[in-house]
């Protein structure tokens, strides 16, 4: 699809697959959201050979860093929570494709790990635990969104005004805290926590960064608003318009 921007999304490998539960084993969710916002996927897992991540990365247009397992805390200098589950291949995979794109100067989009995985690359750190705070997931609780009226991400998500509020789902046991943000980012939408309030989307401080990660799941239409329909969209355009790619009419 020549006039689609190719974005790069990172699977989990076999082995970790068939581990996870069959809601989430499947990253179909995210390929029809890219699909549909305009986008081509093109898939990377940790069995590709050396040269098919090397062409893959080469002429990517965008990063998408999707959900699964948790973070190597070695990553961020701790030694793992009994509650972690980690997939190595997967951080080095992922790290890789930080890199080149960061280089390449690329948009990039974080969801749920994705969004941890940018914060920890960035330098920053994770709640390895929060106990209780995952849910079912073929029903995940909802839980109220509070934006940055002055962020990137409230602007995409409004028709008119920024958004100020709405409400997302919840699957995760990791989180980041507001000081745990890594230098250069900045939150664009928090959560209310008994323990204090998690940071839930961050971004570029940069503005000329297209930097956006969440730690809720807008690929799962059925558990979310439509308005995460315009993230979709506004991470494809922003490719679009690196690779100089023309929208179809």
């Amino acid at each position: 699809m020549p006039d689609r921007p190719r974005i790069v999304v990172t699977l989990h490998g076999p082995e970790q697959a068939a581990r996870e539960e069959p809601t989430w084993a499947s990253f179909d969710p995210y390929l029809e959201a890219v699909r549909r916002a305009g986008g081509d996927p093109v898939t990377l897992d940790p069995k590709a050979s050396a040269s098919e991540r090397e062409a893959a990365l080469a002429s990517m247009d965008g990063l998408l860093l999707p959900g699964g397992a948790d973070l190597d805390p070695a990553l961020y200098g701790e030694r793992p929570h009994p509650a972690v589950a980690v997939e190595e291949a997967r951080d080095d995979l992922e790290l890789a494709a930080w890199s080149a794109a960061r280089e390449r100067g690329v948009p990039i989009f974080g969801v749920c790990r994705g969004f941890q995985a940018i914060n920890v690359f960035s330098g920053g750190r994770l709640v390895q635990h929060l106990e209780g705070h995952d849910s079912p997931t073929d029903a995940p609780e909802a839980h109220p969104l509070h934006l940055d009226p002055t962020s990137r991400l409230a602007g995409i998500l409004a028709e008119t005004d920024p958004l100020l509020s709405t409400r997302v789902n919840s699957y995760h046991h990791q989180a980041v805290r507001p000081g745990d943000l890594a230098p250069g980012l900045v939150a664009s939408a928090v959560a209310p926590h008994e323990d204090g309030e998690l940071v839930e989307a961050l971004e570029a401080a940069n503005r000329d960064d297209w930097l956006i990660g969440v730690q809720f799941h807008p690929e799962r239409p059925e558990f979310i608003g439509p308005e995460f329909d315009r993230l979709w969209r506004a991470f494809v355009d922003a490719a679009r318009v690196r690779s100089g790619r023309r929208r179809r009419s």
